[in-house]
């Protein structure tokens, strides 16, 4: 475990993230300097995982989750890939925890790969961080875990119960073992807000000759409903996993996610893909943002409801043409905790013709019976925006992106990107109040994965009625430490 403090000396002279918790609105957000929160890197050692033509990207973290503690609002967690490969996953998965509201950070890696102490041997790589937690303080964290080479995968699951010091041996929610048929993927994790002990967890599982990333065949068949698993006992036990989204022959879901109403009811959301054609990055058919319920704490589910197309066009840097790897089919999702009120954002380009992604927004005021038509969230427009996020905190949705509003025309050599945080007040969503998170910083120097990759996604989490964001900076030309995850609060 290693621990680290903020370096920026003007940060002394702020208030600490706890105490924003009830600042009131202004005019403008009030934003904390951006904490760097991966310091030495705990997974440097290892050299597991390695496959024939793949590249890791040593001290590069990417994709960052983010939870605030319900029961001690100081205790903040991330996790994030550390140490990308090129070709998926990472040496491990690793979490940063704070327990002065974002002001002092430590980091220890989870259970979740052979790199790590206490983690499964037989699986090298690990991918898709998330962490959730509940009402009591327990922190409940989910992991794809599989072989760089080789077949083996599985969905491991850890807690947490003192804010993220220390993680319990993973616990297997599904495992598929030597064959090329099965890949589990996108993994999320839910606790329940309101009963300690509990928490829910969802991803696609990939059927198919081809399904599983390390497979050498290809077939035209394949499948990939939505699997669900549940702990009552703090992340002891899991319950076996289920199907709770069938789908047919080429149809899958992915990026499955659940938020929790007040009243008890979950919300899975997710991409669903309906269509027919090659299943992979580029060639998805029928892509829709789509939803179903449980009334019944996940004993049973409605049928899916698409809420609107999904109409992603691919990000590439607009100069060069080159790949950036993206969300692009992944939609995020929140709940007021008072109202009910649903949000989902993704990426989409029916706003400017089919020609880059921007962010799309729908919500829905009647618990998901219907939802307003997709709006346009990202300023200014003319330029790609991609990996959304979506929280509520207080009277205020707030929603976050990446955008290249800072690439100049002719520019071939840098491809400077933002992040960003923009709010509307509950309701009828009327966007403003943009807000600089990170940036502008050199995505050319993030680790190429399919393109020049920060994550499928970045955290948002509510703070009291301010909002925690973790998403991830490129350290612009340092080959030797690409990116970085950075912390900062977002007060109304």
């Amino acid at each position: 475990m290693t621990s680290h403090r903020l370096r920026a000396p003007a940060l002394l002279a702020l208030l600490p993230a706890a105490l924003l918790l009830n600042m009131p609105g202004a005019s403008a957000a009030t934003v904390l300097p951006p904490v760097v929160v991966s310091g030495a890197n705990p997974l440097s050692a290892c050299t597991l995982g390695a496959a024939p033509g793949a590249i890791n990207y040593l001290n590069a973290e990417v994709e960052p989750w983010v939870a605030v503690n319900p029961a001690d609002p100081a205790n903040i967690i991330g996790a994030w890939q550390q140490d990308r490969w090129s070709d998926g996953g990472a040496h491990g998965l690793v979490a940063g925890y704070s327990k002065d509201g974002g002001v002092t950070w430590h980091e220890t890696p989870q259970p979740f790969s052979a790199c790590a102490p206490g983690g499964p041997s037989r699986y090298d790589r690990a991918s898709d961080p998330w962490v959730s937690i509940g009402p009591d303080g327990t922190a409940y964290s989910v992991s794809i875990s599989f072989q760089g080479v080789g077949y083996d995968n599985a969905v491991l699951a850890s807690t947490s119960r003192d804010g993220g010091a220390t993680w319990s041996g993973p616990k297997a929610l599904i495992q598929d073992l030597g064959s090329p048929q099965f890949f589990n993927d996108k993994e999320s994790v839910t606790a329940d807000p309101a009963i300690p002990g509990t928490a829910y967890a969802v991803w696609d599982r990939l059927v198919s000759p081809n399904g599983n990333p390390r497979s050498v065949a290809h077939a035209t068949a394949y499948t990939g409903p939505t699997l669900y698993s549940k702990t009552t006992d703090f992340g002891a036990t899991w319950s076996a996993p289920k199907v709770i989204v069938p789908t047919a022959n080429k149809q899958q879901t992915i990026g499955n996610q659940i938020v929790v109403g007040p009243g008890g009811t979950l919300y899975n959301f997710f991409d669903f893909i309906t269509g027919t054609g090659k299943n992979g990055l580029g060639s998805l058919h029928g892509t829709n943002v789509a939803y179903s319920r449980s009334t019944d704490g996940g004993t049973t589910w409605t049928a899916p409801q698409i809420i609107a197309s999904l109409n992603t066009a691919g990000v590439t840097d607009p100069n060069t043409g080159a790949a950036i790897r993206t969300g692009d089919i992944i939609p995020e999702a929140a709940v007021d905790p008072v109202s009910g009120q649903l949000y989902v954002v993704w990426q989409d380009s029916r706003f400017n013709g089919g020609h880059y992604d921007e962010v799309a927004l729908s919500t829905s005021t009647d618990g998901g019976s219907s939802w307003s038509a997709p709006t346009r969230v990202n300023t200014p427009k003319g330029v790609p925006a991609f990996n959304p996020g979506v929280s509520v905190a207080g009277g205020t949705v707030a929603v976050s992106y990446d955008d290249f509003r800072d690439l100049t025309v002719g520019n071939v050599s840098t491809l400077p990107t933002d992040h960003w945080v923009t709010m509307s007040p509950l309701g009828a969503p009327v966007f403003g109040n943009e807000t600089r998170v990170a940036g502008p910083f050199d995505l050319m120097t993030a680790p190429n994965a399919g393109g020049f990759f920060l994550g499928d996604y970045s955290g948002l989490a509510a703070l009291g009625s301010s909002f925690a964001s973790l998403s991830i900076r490129a350290n612009d030309g340092d080959l030797s430490n690409r990116t970085d995850a950075v912390f900062t609060v977002i007060a109304p």
